[in-house]
């Protein structure tokens, strides 16, 4: 799922096998689409935050030549979309976000899981994507599916006015997290849920080992934000998935 920002202006040379995952930080064009290294160490310290520049224009100005990567076929073997649909607990009628929709990757099949008669939100904070997933939609037919730009450190959403979050590939990018979860717990209405997926330490796809998070940082965040926080049991080879709830 996912916004994207390049956290400096310095061209970024990414290997042959690099999978863009365009997520709340166009970063995911950047660094963070590059396949890691695999002498990389398993343990390395992961990045409490790093900032990012909006604007993908700059970050990525290429979308067209990254989207075959972020979309292909091959990525569906260890995202598993359908899987993370699932533990999402979506239903007909609800209101779902997509957090760092970059590509719109995740839309179809959210979609397909909240029906016509619901609504999906496809937040990103680069144009670029905007335009790409505008496209994409009427392409695809989605039209329970919303593009919006959103601000770096707010995801702009109304109180208790949604009942799914998504962020996949994305957490990590977030500057400030514990005030940005707080936000979204805001938006969310009694039952909802937040979803997070993101990379484990020693996953061979991803971003370089010391800008990921481990899964209880990212509890230890939620539940600093108000949520309560639980590991969810999955089947993704290259992620962990973390739920926050309403409490």
């Amino acid at each position: 799922m996912s916004l994207i920002v390049n956290p400096s202006n310095r061209a970024i040379r990414m290997p042959p096998r690099a999978i863009p995952l365009l997520a709340l930080v166009t970063a995911l064009c950047a660094a963070c689409n590059g396949r890691s290294s695999q002498n990389a160490s398993a343990a390395a310290a992961p990045a409490p935050t790093h900032e990012h520049s909006s604007g993908s224009e700059r970050g990525c100005p290429h979308l067209q030549a990254y989207s075959e990567q972020l979309d292909e076929q091959q990525r569906d073997e260890w995202q598993r979309p359908e899987g993370v649909i699932e533990l999402l607990e979506c239903r007909v009628g609800m209101t779902v976000v997509d957090l760092g929709a970059g590509t719109g990757y995740f839309l179809r099949y959210l979609s397909e899981a909240v029906g016509r008669e619901g609504h999906v939100l496809a937040l990103d904070i680069s144009r670029s994507s905007i335009n790409w997933m505008s496209s994409r939609i009427e392409r695809e037919g989605l039209p329970n599916v919303r593009p919006e730009m959103v601000a770096p450190d707010d995801p702009g959403l109304s109180p208790r006015s949604v009942d799914r979050i998504l962020v996949a590939n994305t957490w990590h990018h977030i500057s400030g997290r514990v005030d940005y979860a707080e936000k979204l717990l805001a938006a969310l209405r009694p039952g909802g849920l937040l979803l997070i997926v993101d990379f484990t330490i020693d996953s061979p796809e991803g971003p370089p080992p010391q800008m990921r998070l481990t899964y209880d940082t990212v509890m230890r965040e939620l539940e600093g934000a108000g949520f309560a926080v639980e590991v969810v049991q999955e089947e993704l080879p290259y992620h962990y998935v973390i739920a926050g709830r309403v409490p």
